[in-house]
């Protein structure tokens, strides 16, 4: 039953993680890292619970940014926290109001799911960035700042989803190089094409209309073309609302993301169609497949 729970469960993909890196550099940004908290050790990769400590006491916060679903903090120093969030590690950031309770929103620290809080950066502000994580999956690594694209699961990863490395041309020429393969799995590809993962991958073929089984060797130009914009278009939106929150995802303030109250196929076999072409509604059943070991949902009406 565990093993099953757990394979339901979908990591964070490129929009929730753009949202944590975004809300990081809008409340955080110049702040001072005063001290540190851990009751799970094991998170902290390469250097013990004491020398990482020590190597960030003290240490400004320069910036965050992101590759596909890999966060990394800048430090003053030449340092960077590199941080995977896994399964249900998010990354939570309380102010002396959310401490005291007195915001007059809903104060969504105290939702369960934001409350397997492992590890914690006091702050210089007062502020407090704290890392909830069910599983305790999630990892961080501490790096030379300028040695952070020789980390082993970097350089493997192929061009960002949302990079201005990917162009048309670029995805053209990815694709060739994949031929014999089916499209929804050359979609999730990391090593490929970083930050799709299967919430987006259904969406994103949904909304270019393409069939995930159809094999990239039979896509006529013009398809990939509209699929290329259904990859920006999608991820542009979820971030925009924020990402999905599919199981423990949260944003800094332990909200949940809006993008799931628009979701067309994902999770949504059994279900109809709602989509109109051609000013006649679907009504097909939407359907889910097993593919890459994975589950991706489509509508066989809607999809070719």
């Amino acid at each position: 039953m565990v093993f099953e729970i757990l394979k339901a469960k979908n990591m964070p993909e490129l929009p929730e993680v753009q949202t944590i890196v975004d809300d990081l550099n809008r409340k955080i940004k110049g702040d001072t890292i005063v001290d540190f908290w851990s009751d799970w050790p094991k998170a902290i990769k390469g250097v013990n619970l004491k020398k990482f400590e020590a190597e960030i006491k003290g240490k400004k916060i320069l910036k965050a940014w992101r590759i596909g679903k890999n966060m990394f903090v800048d430090l003053s120093g030449g340092k960077t926290i590199y941080i995977h969030l896994k399964m249900t590690g998010h990354l939570l950031i309380r102010t002396q109001d959310t401490k005291n309770k007195i915001q007059k929103n809903k104060n969504y620290f105290n939702d369960r799911v934001n409350q397997y809080i492992h590890h914690i950066w006091k702050l210089k502000s007062g502020k407090t960035l704290e890392f909830s994580d069910l599983r305790k999956f999630a990892k961080m690594v501490l790096v030379d700042t300028d040695k952070v694209m020789e980390l082993p699961e970097i350089k493997k990863l192929g061009v960002d989803a949302m990079s201005k490395e990917f162009t048309l041309e670029k995805f053209r020429e990815l694709l060739q190089k994949r031929q014999n393969k089916k499209i929804g799995l050359v979609l999730m590809e990391q090593e490929l094409i970083a930050g799709i993962g299967n919430i987006y991958r259904s969406e994103i073929l949904f909304d270019a209309g393409m069939h995930p089984e159809r094999s990239v060797k039979y896509l006529k130009k013009s398809e990939v073309g509209v699929l290329y914009e259904s990859i920006l278009k999608i991820l542009k939106k979820a971030i925009e609302m924020r990402g999905t929150s599919d199981s423990d995802y949260r944003d800094t303030d332990g909200a949940p993301g809006s993008f799931g109250k628009i979701l067309k196929v994902y999770r949504k076999d059994g279900k109809i169609c709602s989509c109109v072409r051609k000013k006649k509604k679907c009504d097909t059943i939407i359907k889910r497949i097993k593919l890459g070991q994975r589950s991706v949902f489509f509508c066989s009406e809607c999809q070719k």
